[in-house]
């Protein structure tokens, strides 16, 4: 019979997160809203506002309705451990269909994709999908909703989306960046 794993659950209002922990003690702490773990450093994300999560829930609804045609797995806000000792939490995580993930997800994501707050920057974010590069994410998207923008993250760093739709080479995932801001529309 499994032994149950202690779960320490921090959240804000109930006092600081810590700046460091191990990360055995990472691993057994729920963070509402989760937190990214980097060489002992409890690094805090910027969730949580209303353009940030109209977005977010529009990629994962778009994702959501094509999985089985694009053999995709979507995945808001999981923890993925790009590097000993280093976990990320996407905004939305797209994962090839088909295998078997554990709680944290260990394999590289065919895609991870990231919405700007705006306390966030491109300097600052850069870190982050530096991290997601150097694990073989192939495909970074980053969505700005404040400015209607998208930008493709890759080691030459952002290159701006000037085309309608973002795709996936060698994948049927097609994306309109026109519904995915539609998402901000309050007609």
């Amino acid at each position: 019979m499994a032994t149950a794993i202690p779960v320490r659950e921090m959240i804000p209002e109930e006092g600081p997160v810590p700046v460091t922990m191990t990360e055995e003690q990472y691993l057994r702490t729920v963070f509402r809203p989760d937190c990214d773990f980097v060489d002992g450093r409890i690094e805090e994300r910027n969730v949580g506002e209303f353009e940030h999560s109209r977005i977010q829930g529009m990629l994962i609804r778009i994702f959501g309705n094509h999985e089985k045609e694009w053999g995709v797995v979507t995945n808001p806000e999981c923890r993925l451990q790009v590097a000993p000792r280093r976990y990320r939490v996407p905004d939305v995580m797209v994962l090839p269909r088909g295998r078997k993930y554990a709680r944290v997800i260990r394999d590289t994501p065919l895609l991870c994709i990231e919405v700007l707050s705006p306390e966030d920057t491109w300097t600052r974010i850069r870190e982050r999908l530096n991290d997601y590069l150097a694990m073989g994410v192939e495909h970074v998207w980053c969505f700005e909703p404040e400015a209607r923008e998208v930008r493709r993250y890759a080691a030459d760093g952002f290159v701006k989306v000037t085309e309608p739709e973002l795709a996936v080479a060698g994948t049927a995932i097609r994306v309109s960046i026109a519904e995915v801001f539609s998402a901000l529309d309050q007609d």
